[in-house]
């Protein structure tokens, strides 16, 4: 580790060599030294000044977490969340110059976002950089000085092609109009991918808690892993090791701010095992697909629709740990019961969920939304993160029963039973009904059998 003086009074710091248009000329580090960690009131240590939530952006100040600048750096962490263990690897075995920056001229975005009134307001936005797709238009005087700087947000466009999309066009739930839904049965979208950037000040705010608690449990939870949490407190941006977000627009994003226009939405939690390979035992995949539905059908009514994917497997806790709560589901005397659906997380885990909803609007605000006419989802917990920040919540949707399958009705049972949005679909879910819902037995010698699934 980095030492300081041994006198009382902190070291003297290295005059920071600046520009005449104010931007400091940057400082490159030697890549073959290894600093196990810094101090803040160390030699040569002169972070970047970054005014989180200023809405001028040369006054905000870029966020630099490369490894390029360790002087000047201004954020904890690194870029690419879990995915920077591969870019170590790439190093390592000699296929990628640790030197290199990024051509960024032709990555700027391929659509408009902002900026909006939320971006200024730290309390809204707080775990995603809102000009982080911005670089090279608003901190191209940093990057023209010899800056590596990356962005946390990238903008562009695609086809999606679903089966579920092309079933319901076989079907007439759709039409195509050739605009948003091709007569392929793709669906042409506006995508932003969002890697977190945490101020740390808010985030320890939203979780009730002093900054120095959210530093200090982070650092043991990971085992150490970031000692600039406790050696750098004037450092308040953070880059987590956590899968980020992408967001999902039909229609036209500029509609989005504008409450008089109809918007559709869902907040969906990655579930690899459905949305991905199908697995019954939830209503992830089919709750999205339709969503997907009810999205296009708002495009091509005039409004827009948004799908905020979060990668946040497992109720967060990660696809080892939810695999391991399946099987005490399945296991345990009884069967897999949505009496215990909840309980069985408990055992396995400590905790029922770790989602968290308390940072999840904040995508929502980088879009500029202040209301939401159809919201896609029955969970209690998103429906009060999202209005409690201002966000207006006109009409909540259920999955349509039809679409639940036979094992995810110990999911559905439960979750509504314990408080999420029955809607019309799910009345009258009382005690009995939790107690009979069992779901699917597995013997683990080949056979299945159903036992007491409800119609």
């Amino acid at each position: 580790m980095s030492t300081t003086a041994s006198s009382n009074a902190p070291p003297t710091k290295k005059p920071r060599t600046t520009a005449d248009d104010s931007i400091p000329v940057p400082e490159f580090t030697q890549l073959d030294y290894v600093n196990l960690t810094s101090h803040s009131d160390a030699f040569g240590v002169d972070p970047i000044p970054i005014s989180w939530g200023h809405p001028d952006p040369s006054v905000r100040g870029p966020v630099i977490c490369t490894v390029r600048h360790s002087s000047q750096r201004n954020a904890i962490g690194a870029h690419s969340g879990s995915y920077c263990i591969y870019t170590g690897l790439a190093v390592a075995a000699g296929k990628l110059n640790p030197d290199y920056v990024p051509n960024l001229k032709l990555t700027s975005p391929v659509f408009n976002i902002g900026p909006h009134k939320s971006w200024s307001d730290p309390k809204k936005i707080s775990s995603i950089d809102p000009f982080g797709h911005l670089i090279t238009e608003v901190f191209g005087g940093y990057l023209d000085k010899g800056f590596d700087i990356r962005p946390t947000i990238a903008v562009t466009k695609a086809h999606i092609d679903l089966p579920e999309t092309r079933e319901a066009v076989a079907k007439g739930r759709l039409v195509p109009d050739g605009k948003i839904l091709l007569p392929s049965g793709q669906s042409v979208v506006s995508k932003a991918a969002i890697e977190p950037v945490w101020y740390l000040p808010e985030i320890a705010r939203r979780f009730g808690c002093t900054e120095t608690m959210l530093r200090q449990s982070i650092f043991r939870m990971t085992n150490g892993m970031y000692p600039e949490l406790i050696t750098r407190p004037d450092i308040k941006i953070f880059l987590p090791p956590i899968g980020g977000l992408t967001i999902y627009i039909w229609g036209d994003p500029d509609t989005i701010p504008d409450e008089d226009i109809e918007l559709t939405c869902r907040v969906h939690d990655e579930c690899n095992g459905s949305d991905v390979f199908g697995s019954d035992i939830c209503t992830c995949r089919p709750y999205l697909t339709h969503a997907i539905e009810e999205c296009i059908k708002t495009a091509q009514r005039g409004g827009a629709g948004v799908v905020i994917y979060y990668r946040k497997e497992g109720r967060s806790l990660g696809e080892v740990t939810k695999y391991l709560v399946y099987n005490t589901r399945k296991r345990q005397e009884g069967g897999d019961s949505a009496e215990n659906y909840f309980k069985c997380t408990e055992k396995v885990a400590g905790v029922q969920d770790t989602r968290f909803q308390a940072l999840m609007p904040d995508p929502l605000h980088f879009l500029g939304v202040t209301k939401i006419h159809n919201f896609i989802s029955m969970s209690d917990m998103k429906y009060n993160a999202i209005v409690s920040t201002g966000i207006e919540i006109v009409n909540r949707v259920e999955i349509p029963k039809e679409l639940v399958p036979d094992d995810a009705q110990v999911e559905i049972t439960a979750k509504v039973f314990h408080g999420y949005n029955a809607g019309k679909a799910y009345q009258g879910i009382d005690e009995e009904e939790l107690k009979k819902t069992v779901g699917r037995e597995y013997h683990y010698d080949g056979k299945e059998e159903k036992k007491n699934v409800i119609e």
